[in-house]
Parts: C-alpha cells; sequence; structure tokens
C-alpha cells in the first residue's frame, strides 16, 4: 500500500511538472502568432484610440476656447483650463510611441516645442502681425501650439484672471487652438484613413505593408520610441532645468503641470509595454517577453512601476521642485536612467533575437 501510494505521487509530481513545463514555454507556432497579434492590438487598442482621443480632445478645446473668446468669464476660462489639461494628459501618454506620422510630418514639435519666452510672446502679441492661422503656421515653432495657449489662459504666474485677457491674446489664442486642432485631426487622419492609413501600414508589418518589410521594424520602432521617452524625460525635460536650477526652462510653466506631463510619458510607455490604452485591452510586449524570459518581462515591468511610483513623491510642483525637492527629483530621474538601460540594452536585445521576421 505504501509503495502503491508513492507510485500515485510519482505520477502525480510528474503530471504538475509536465504542465509547468507546457505553461511556462510558448511553442513556436504560438509565438509566431503571438507576434502578428501584439503588433494589431498596438494599432487597434492604443495607437488608434489614443489618436481619436486627442482629436476629440482638441475639438473640445477648441469649442472652450472660441466660448472664452466670446465671453471672458471666469467660469469660461476654468473650462479652458480644465480642457487644456485634459488634452495634454492624453498627448503626454501618446508620447510612449513617438514614431510614424507625427514624426515624419512634424507634428510633435508643431504642436509641443518648449520651452518657451513669455517675452518672445509678448513682443509678438505687440507686433503689427495679423496673427491668423496661416500667420502662426509660419512662426516659429516655440509660438505655436500647447504652450502659447497655456501662457494666455494660465498667465505667467498661473494665476490670469479672464478679465485681462486682450483682445489680441484672444485673436492668437483662438489661431492657435485652431492650428492645434488641425495638426490633431491630420494626424489622426494620416493613422486612421486613406490615402496614408498608417494603421494598416504598422498592423501588416511584414505581410505586404509598404512601410515596414519585417515585423521586427515595428518592434524595433516601439523599443526605440520607449527608450526615447524615458531619455528625454530623465535627461532633457527634467535633468536641463534640474541642473540649471531654472525653473524658466521647465516644460508647462505656466499651468504648473510638468511633472504630470513626465508621468504621462512613462504612463504611455506603460501601455506599450502592458497593451493596454484605458480600458481598451489586449496583447503587448510583456506577453511575448514573459513568452521566452518571464525574469526579464519582471524586470521591466517592476522598474517601469517603480519610476512611476517615483513621480508620486516629488509632492510641489516640479518647478519648485527642482529647489526642494531635489532629492526626490533625483530619484525620478534615477529610476528612469535604470529603465532607459533595460529597455535599450535588455528589451532591444531579446527583440533582435527572438523577431527576426
Amino acid at each position: 500500500m505504501k509503495k502503491n501510494t508513492l507510485l500515485l505521487a510519482a505520477a502525480a509530481m510528474l503530471a504538475i511538472s509536465s504542465c509547468k513545463k507546457k505553461d511556462d514555454v510558448t511553442s513556436a507556432g504560438d509565438f509566431t502568432a503571438m507576434k502578428t497579434t501584439v503588433i494589431k492590438d498596438f494599432t487597434n487598442n492604443i495607437a488608434l484610440n489614443n489618436y481619436s482621443d486627442l482629436n476629440t480632445a482638441a475639438q473640445t478645446l477648441y469649442t472652450s476656447i472660441n466660448a472664452l473668446n466670446a465671453d471672458a468669464s471666469e467660469t469660461n476660462l476654468a473650462k479652458a483650463r480644465n480642457d487644456w489639461k485634459a488634452m495634454r494628459a492624453i498627448w503626454e501618454q501618446a508620447e510612449g510611441f513617438l514614431f510614424g506620422p507625427v514624426e515624419e510630418n512634424q507634428y510633435d514639435p508643431s504642436m509641443d516645442t518648449w520651452p518657451t519666452d513669455f517675452a518672445q510672446m509678448d513682443s509678438l502679441l505687440a507686433s503689427s502681425n495679423a496673427l491668423t492661422v496661416s500667420d502662426i503656421q509660419a512662426l516659429p515653432l516655440s509660438l505655436r501650439g500647447y504652450h502659447p495657449i497655456e501662457y494666455i489662459i494660465f498667465g505667467v504666474d498661473g494665476n490670469r484672471s479672464a478679465g485681462t485677457i486682450t483682445a489680441r491674446q484672444k485673436t492668437y489664442m483662438v489661431s492657435l487652438v485652431t492650428d492645434l486642432k488641425q495638426i490633431c485631426q491630420a494626424l489622426y487622419t494620416d493613422w486612421s484613413a486613406a490615402p496614408v492609413n498608417y494603421a494598416v501600414e504598422v498592423s501588416s508589418a511584414g505581410n505586404g505593408s509598404k512601410t515596414y518589410a519585417k515585423k521586427s521594424e515595428v518592434y524595433l520602432a516601439l523599443v526605440g520610441g520607449m527608450a526615447d521617452i524615458c531619455e528625454e524625460v530623465g535627461t532633457g525635460k527634467m535633468a536641463e532645468p534640474f541642473d540649471a536650477m531654472d525653473s524658466a526652462i521647465v516644460e508647462s510653466p505656466y499651468a504648473g503641470t510638468s511633472m504630470i506631463d513626465f508621468k504621462n510619458n512613462i504612463i504611455g510607455l506603460q501601455n506599450v509595454y502592458l497593451g493596454r490604452y484605458g480600458t481598451h485591452t489586449g496583447m503587448g510586449l510583456k506577453d511575448l517577453v514573459a513568452a521566452k524570459n518571464k525574469a526579464l518581462d519582471n524586470t521591466i515591468q517592476a522598474q517601469i512601476a517603480t519610476a512611476i511610483s517615483a513621480f508620486d513623491n516629488v509632492t510641489v510642483p516640479f518647478e519648485q521642485a527642482i529647489f526642494s525637492q531635489r532629492v526626490q527629483v533625483k530619484n525620478v530621474m534615477d529610476a528612469l536612467a535604470t529603465l532607459k538601460e533595460t529597455i535599450d540594452g535588455d528589451l532591444r536585445n531579446f527583440i533582435v533575437v527572438n523577431v527576426t521576421d
């Protein structure tokens, strides 16, 4: 009886061991199918929805800015400010995958060049420039996009009152938001409609795409975008004002939302890795990595979580934190440097080795 019990126990352990082996190792067929699914899920769940939301948010901000132009009430000013912040959150998450039309057609710098100089904007406002949309589109990039709108509706100290917005500032902000709306519409159209339909180009990578002959090219673009945003935030957006101790060169100084911008950049990176955006979920890079190297997946997810949580330890606006919470700010930059190294090294190498088609 004892012998039978031992045999049964041994058989059970063998069965469990076999199951574990089966669960931990993805077959070649499964992995091949997964490579296609991850790309399609990124395209349909993340990119298209993020850019669609951005386009909708631009329309909303356009409406609220025009309402403020027609009636400069504190209520309308508050609505415009809230809509600007909401649009910024959507855009900053989209910066987690900056490739394709957003770069090729210069949509990013046309919308989001910084730092700005309010003295330069005041000089423009004092000029004879008609400030039409076409005039705005011919200006230096630092005088277009989000941040000049930010300056007008928040003011240099973030406390502008509705009644102090001048007629020239109103003309400028309406042309700025019209330009911004047109850019966001063009960006979404490039991804979703003919003749470009970039979504089709990405999702058909390695299978008839004119842009991406191999799936690996899309994966390397995704990994490159993730590494780039870590570097841009850590060594650019944060390090430059931190090292100079200069609050005038932060990204969103008038609204005081720079740290929120930075965090949303890394949430956008996380969205790409996890394969999710809002309520839209699917397969992400994590599934591909976990199928062959669960330890690497655990490391990447932990480092992303550490970087995002590090932002929460900075409890004052970034413009103040570079003076009063330098240790906490440095911790964020260090976490981003660690994450960037892993993405640019281990994750990139994983893609090079495992995605060759």
